[in-house]
């Protein structure tokens, strides 16, 4: 992680291996396009694990076919309950950001990997069919939000949606073409993100988390200074490895 202090974070996290735990200390409840535990559910750890690039071209012995079933040998290894979230990607845990802000007694924290190798426009063709879903390539988005305020689950979607908007305009801001080649990636094929708020009562409510909200706008700026350095990392490692 960058310039922030570990200390100056409400969320527990660590890096073991090549895994972040991100421990949220208490059930929360969580909707993510996670391939472990995606939907709607409450948890307590979120992991993003760090697998091969290309596993099924390196022929890798792990059932790829079922990165859930995988991801739940990865959280029993590190042991975390089995109910949790888990995503996958190829970057390295060297490369983790975080960021957090917060007002009037709210926060929002987020936890990303940025890669964009894998980056694509929405409504191209996909790119690689020959690769199970769920399973990460070389360049994968994956975003985790951690609020201390309690959504509704509109409110959940709505985070997602600006947390969405968020990395695309940044992605739009530092010029991150296709895989194809062609201008204006809006994401990558594999992306993932989790949003985690606290139950009811545990934390002030909110029914919605549009852009025009508190919470929106907290959860934009964080996913775009994520994304901001993000980038510049996965630039330098780009570079070192492929000179």
């Amino acid at each position: 992680m960058r310039e922030e202090s570990q200390n100056a974070f409400s969320t527990q996290y660590r890096v073991a291996g090549q895994t972040l735990i991100v421990d949220l200390g208490r059930r929360m409840r969580v909707l993510s396009s996670a391939p472990r535990g995606g939907g709607l559910r409450t948890t307590r750890y979120i992991l993003n694990h760090q697998v091969p690039a290309n596993p099924v071209m390196r022929g890798s012995r792990e059932n790829w076919e079922h990165p859930s079933h995988y991801l739940r040998r990865i959280a029993g290894r590190l042991g975390v309950e089995p109910d949790c979230v888990g995503l996958m990607t190829a970057v390295p845990m060297t490369q983790l950001v975080a960021h957090r802000e917060e007002r009037d007694g709210m926060w929002v924290e987020g936890f990303a990997t940025v890669g964009v190798t894998n980056a694509v426009r929405a409504g191209e063709p996909p790119r690689r069919a020959d690769v199970p879903a769920g399973v990460a390539t070389a360049g994968t988005i994956n975003l985790i939000l951690v609020t201390n305020a309690c959504l509704a689950v509109p409110a959940l979607v709505g985070a997602i949606q600006v947390a969405t908007e968020s990395k695309t305009g940044s992605l739009r801001d530092h010029a991150v073409p296709s895989w194809t080649g062609h201008p204006g990636a809006t994401g990558t094929g594999t992306d993932a993100v989790v949003v985690a708020s606290a139950l009811r009562g545990d934390g002030p409510w909110h029914a919605y988390a549009g852009t025009h909200t508190d919470v929106g706008s907290m959860i934009g700026r964080v996913v775009a200074e994520c994304l901001q350095q993000g980038l510049k990392l996965a630039t330098r490692w780009a570079d070192a490895h492929c000179t």
